[in-house]
């Protein structure tokens, strides 16, 4: 195993599979959350608990000293991107070996603008503080496909503009054991500073709409709930940006250990998800 103790703060879908993945290998875990929080209700058997208030730098450290705690995990909302910087700053203070943080979506390296530009300046700040991060970029969930392309509003694939892109999708489980292999199998030499790009699907809107037997709707603006944040989606996944292998600074697609889905090997024997397989197509 490479590390011996981990914390993680945000347990929603994400990260509670990654505590009770790691709780299923008897590998310490404590959960912190803040006060009234029901997560910390369910959390699996093995798994420790700690409630504090997470911008509390000095609290918070103290709690990862108590614990030994080797990584931090941030699995939080997207909109809650900022929150991490006091968890660097108590994992600093704590002498933590590595830092994990929110990532799990589309590629943020070079991203200067948004919530994929705040992304960007959180893995900068941890290398700033002087520690090793580790981002897996996984594109979009399987799960979220009828959400993602609004087909739960008009049963189309909605697309903004001409956009007919390939993009990485996982589904959420893969997501979460390739997290919990990778960090209890491979040394810190293969985990310090580095990115990895998984990809359990690659399909274009097109292929999508054929699979749910339906047709690509083309639009100015995503229809339903939450139009805007839909179609600031739509509008990226248009761009390439939904493949894990995007190269936001040249704007094309990397190649070698920058290639989307270039991280699989690194979970040999796994059979990775797919669209068809998730939603029983």
């Amino acid at each position: 195993m490479s590390y011996t103790s981990f914390a993680l703060v945000g347990a929603g879908t994400v990260g509670y599979g990654i505590v009770a993945g790691l709780a299923a290998k008897n590998v310490p875990i404590v959960v912190l959350s803040r006060p009234g929080s029901k997560n910390l209700e369910e959390l699996p058997a093995g798994a420790k608990s700690e409630v504090v208030d997470t911008t509390d730098t000095d609290a918070v450290a103290a709690i990862f000293k108590k614990h030994k705690v080797d990584v931090v995990l941030a699995t939080l909302t997207t909109t809650a991107n900022k929150a991490q910087y006091p968890l660097i700053d108590a994992a600093k203070a704590a002498g933590v070996k590595l830092f994990v943080p929110s990532e799990y979506g589309m590629p943020t390296e070079g991203q200067t603008e948004g919530i994929l530009g705040e992304k960007n300046d959180v893995a900068a700040y941890a290398k700033k503080s002087g520690i090793p991060s580790l981002r897996v970029f996984a594109g979009g969930f399987v799960e979220y496909i009828p959400w993602l392309f609004t087909y739960t509003e008009n049963k189309k694939i909605n697309v903004v503009g001409e956009g007919d892109v390939a993009a990485s999708y996982n589904a959420v489980a893969d997501v979460i054991g390739f997290v919990v292999h990778v960090l209890t199998t491979l040394p810190p030499a293969e985990l310090e500073d580095k990115i990895f790009r998984i990809e359990g699907d690659r399909k274009r809107p097109s292929e999508i709409a054929a699979l749910l037997n339906t047709t690509i709707e083309r639009v100015d603006k995503m229809p339903g709930e939450l139009s805007e944040l839909r179609t600031g989606l739509s509008i990226a996944f248009s761009s390439g940006a939904g493949s894990t292998g995007w190269d936001a600074v040249n704007k094309t697609e990397g190649t070698g250990d920058a290639a989307a889905g270039s991280a699989n090997k690194l979970w040999p024997g796994h059979s990775w998800q797919t669209i068809k397989q998730v939603h029983n197509l």
